[in-house]
């Protein structure tokens, strides 16, 4: 996912950016642990097998579950992680996080990129209902779960509760 492939990717784009009230270094120590990465709420798992390269398990409409490998391409500590899938996975995109202070001292900025481009056939429309209509506010409500865990040490839920 070159600057080049970034400006030509035909696929599908979510951006979302997030101030976490936390420094730059212990929020990108806690990003770069991809297992760590469960807290988003379409992942099942995130299996690191090395320092580049991880396997990813997402939840997928009907109690499927999609899978595919990646590999981080690019990385400067503490500012950057980008990611592509492997060669030969079903799936086409890849993704970039940037970590930078937040003005006034008030933490770290992160900005969260996403892109897909879906293959064709079920697995295709599997990913296409995993990430909704509008994949933007899928990113949204996971940076706000990451928010949330990094600043209060867990993420608030309903899950269980009596409702009235």
């Amino acid at each position: 996912m070159a600057r080049a492939r970034h400006t030509e990717f035909k696929g599908i784009t979510a951006q979302r950016t997030v101030t976490v009230g936390k420094p730059r270094a212990e929020i990108y120590r806690f990003w770069r642990d991809l297992a760590n990465l469960a807290f988003m709420e379409h992942l099942e798992s995130v299996s690191v097998k090395d320092d580049k390269h991880s396997h990813w398990v997402a939840k997928g409409p009907a109690g499927k579950t999609l899978e595919w490998d990646a590999a981080i391409v690019r990385e400067v500590e503490n500012e950057r992680i980008e990611w592509e899938p492997v060669q030969g996975s079903n799936m086409i995109g890849g993704g970039l996080v940037l970590f930078k202070d937040a003005p006034g001292g008030r933490g770290t900025e992160i900005q969260v990129v996403l892109m897909y481009d879906p293959p064709a056939g079920e697995l295709g429309a599997a990913f296409a209902k995993l990430f909704g209509d509008n994949p933007s506010q899928m990113v949204r409500e996971d940076l706000r779960r990451f928010k949330q865990l990094l600043e209060t040490g867990e993420i608030p839920t309903i899950n269980g509760q009596p409702h009235g």
